[in-house]
C-alpha cells in the first residue's frame, strides 16, 4: 500500500511510531550500558583489522599525497605512468613509517621505559624529601598545629594518590604491551589492508558514490557527498596538522629541556608533544604532570619548567600552529572544552583527539540549518545582528 506523505495524520503517525521506536532503543541502551557496550566490543573486535587498516590508510594518505604531488610528479608524467607513481609513493610512504617507528623503539622507547621506571623507584625518596622540607618550613613560620595537621593531611592524601598511580603504572604499561603484541595479527592484517586501500583509492572513493546515488536521490545524493567531503576536509586538514605540530613542539622541548639540563628529558617532552595533539587545552594537560615529575627532583627547575613550557606554547599558538593549521577549528573555546568533556568521557584519549573535529563538522550542519531557516524568514544569518 503506498503511503501518502501529504495527508497529515498519516504522516504525524509515521513521526510519531519512529520517535517511540527510537525512545524504546535509547532506554534499551541506557538500561543495559554494560551489555551494550560488551555487544559493541565484541563486533569491534571483528572489524578490528579493518578499522585499523582504514584508520593507517586515512592517516598514511597525507604522506602518499605529499610523495605524488611534490615528487613524484616531477618524474611520473605521462597518465601511463599513473599506477607506477602510486606504487612507488606507497613504497616510499611505508618506508618513512618504517623508519619512524624503527627511530622510536632505538632512541625513544627504551629511554621511556629507563625514565619510568626511575621516577617509579624515586618517588618514595622524593616525597620523604619533601614531607621534611614540609616540616621545616612550618616549624620556620610557627604555623598553628591545627593548620599544620590540615596541611600534612592533604599532603598524606596526594602523596598516597601518587604512589598509588605510580605502583599501578608498572602493571598498566605491562597489560598495555600485551595488548599490543596480541594485537600483532590484526595490525599486520590492517597494515595490507591500508595497502590495498591507498593502491586503489579513487576506484573505492567512485564506489561509494555510486552506491550513495543508487541509494538516494540525486538531490540527497550529493548532499551527502558534499558532508563527506567536508568531514573528510575537517579531519584530515585537523589530524595531519596537529600531528605534524606536535612532532615540533616535542622536538623543540626536548632541544630547550636538553640544553637547561632538565631531569627526565625525554619522558617530559613526549608527555608534552603527546598531549599536544589535544586542541587549545592540550598543553595544560600534558604541563601538569611533567611539572610535577620535574619538581620531585628540584622545585625551582620545576617553576623554570613551566615558564619555558609558557614560551614554547606562545610560540606554537602563534607562530607554528597558525603557519600549519591555520583556522581549522573556527568555534570558541567553550565549545572546544565541550567537545573535549563529552568525547573525552565517552572515548577516553582518542575522543579528546577526534572530539573536536567531530564536533566542528556536527556545528557546520547545524549552523547550515539555522542559516538555512533564516534564509527563508528573510532574516539576517551574521550573529552580530542579534546582540
Amino acid at each position: 500500500m503506498k503511503v501518502n506523505w501529504n495527508t497529515k495524520y498519516t504522516t504525524i503517525a509515521v513521526y510519531a511510531f519512529i520517535v517511540v521506536v527510537l525512545s524504546i532503543i535509547f532506554y534499551l541502551i541506557v538500561s543495559e550500558v554494560s551489555l551494550f557496550k560488551i555487544q559493541v566490543n565484541k563486533y569491534l573486535s571483528i572489524f578490528q583489522p579493518i578499522i585499523i587498516g582504514f584508520v593507517m590508510a586515512y592517516i598514511f594518505n597525507f604522506i602518499l599525497e605529499f610523495f605524488e604531488t611534490v615528487l613524484l610528479s616531477k618524474i611520473f608524467t605521462a597518465e601511463k605512468h599513473r599506477k607506477i607513481k602510486r606504487i612507488v609513493g606507497i613504497v616510499l610512504t611505508y618506508l618513512v613509517v618504517a623508519l619512524l617507528f624503527y627511530l622510536f623503539l632505538k632512541f625513544v622507547l627504551p629511554q621511556l621505559i629507563s625514565s619510568i621506571m626511575g621516577l617509579v623507584n624515586d618517588i618514595p625518596g622524593y616525597f620523604t624529601a619533601i614531607t621534611n622540607k614540609i616540616g621545616e618550613i612550618t616549624n620556620d613560620f610557627y604555623i598553628g598545629e591545627e593548620y599544620y595537621d590540615i596541611i600534612l593531611a592533604k599532603w598524606n592524601e596526594f602523596v598516597e594518590y601518587i604512589l598509588r598511580f605510580a605502583t599501578d603504572l608498572v602493571p598498566k604499561l605491562g597489560y598495555l604491551t600485551k595488548a599490543i603484541i596480541s594485537s600483532i595479527w590484526n595490525i599486520a592484517l590492517g597494515i595490507i589492508i591500508s595497502i590495498y586501500l591507498l593502491l586503489d583509492k579513487e576506484r573505492f572513493k567512485a564506489l561509494s558514490k555510486k552506491m550513495i546515488l543508487s541509494i538516494f536521490s540525486e538531490k540527497n545524493a550529493n548532499r551527502i557527498m558534499v558532508l563527506v567531503n567536508r568531514i573528510d576536509h575537517i579531519f584530515g586538514r585537523f589530524l595531519s596538522g596537529k600531528i605534524l605540530d606536535s612532532l615540533i613542539i616535542g622536538v623543540l622541548t626536548f632541544i630547550v629541556l636538553k640544553i637547561v639540563k632538565m631531569p627526565y628529558v625525554i619522558l617530559v617532552s613526549f608527555i608534552v608533544g603527546i598531549t599536544n595533539i589535544i586542541p587549545f587545552f592540550g598543553p595544560f594537560i600534558g604541563a601538569i604532570p611533567s611539572f610535577f615529575i620535574i619538581f620531585f627532583v628540584s622545585p625551582v627547575k620545576g617553576f623554570w619548567f613551566l615558564l619555558i613550557i609558557l614560551i614554547i606554547q606562545q610560540i606554537d599558538g602563534n607562530i607554528i600552529g597558525p603557519k600549519i593549521l591555520g583556522d581549522s577549528l573556527g568555534i570558541s573555546a567553550f565549545w572546544i572544552l565541550f567537545s573535549l568533556l563529552v568525547a573525552g568521557k565517552i572515548l577516553g584519549f582518542v575522543g579528546m583527539i577526534i572530539g573536536v573535529p567531530l564536533f566542528v563538522f556536527i556545528y557546520s550542519i547545524i549552523k547550515d540549518i539555522v542559516e538555512y531557516r533564516l534564509e527563508k524568514k528573510e532574516l539576517p544569518r551574521d550573529t552580530k545582528e542579534y546582540y
